[in-house]
């Protein structure tokens, strides 16, 4: 029997799964992890982590892009839209004080899932408010690196990836 008649007879059409690309986008003081406060950011560097992320998603695209400065980062997410499935963003303190960059999450279409390392709501008060939050898909605090691989994995649960 070919293995074209036995596919036909049981319903089994093989597939390539498609190739998602996402972006991580990091914010201000980013740079630092692995040496900026290790008791709240942990001590791990992002580049570390990214090689990580890139072994566990392995068949999918991640970029990466970090950035201090803020209208850096607005032309990173508008450079983005229409080129990624997903974009992980990490504002940092940005998250807190920046109408412009939370406009241009709004004036995107692809979807951004909001990240923090830390808990923003067991820290200053003036963390507890993240301007991005209204405009993003959904967002993550307080998971650590952790909350990269989340955001990623629910980019891939939507898309049946």
């Amino acid at each position: 029997m070919s293995k074209q008649m036995y596919n036909n007879m049981h319903n089994f059409e093989p597939y390539a799964t498609a190739v998602l690309k996402f972006y991580i986008i990091n914010g201000p003081n980013l740079n630092l992890l692995g040496t900026r406060e290790p008791e709240t950011y942990g001590n791990t560097a992002f580049e570390d982590h990214l090689t990580r992320l890139r072994n566990e998603f392995s068949t999918h695209q991640i970029d990466y892009y970090q950035s201090n400065t803020e209208g850096e980062l607005i032309d990173a997410l508008h450079n983005a839209q229409n080129k990624y499935d997903g974009i992980v963003l990490n504002a940092g303190g940005y998250s807190h004080t920046s109408v412009a960059l939370a406009d241009a999450v709004a004036g995107i279409s692809t979807a951004v899932i909001s990240v923090h390392i830390s808990n923003i709501y067991n820290r200053e008060p003036e963390r507890h408010k993240e301007l991005i939050a209204k405009y993003a898909k959904g967002g993550i605090f307080g998971l650590g690196l952790q909350g990269y691989n989340l955001a990623i994995s629910s980019f891939l649960a939507e898309n049946n990836a």
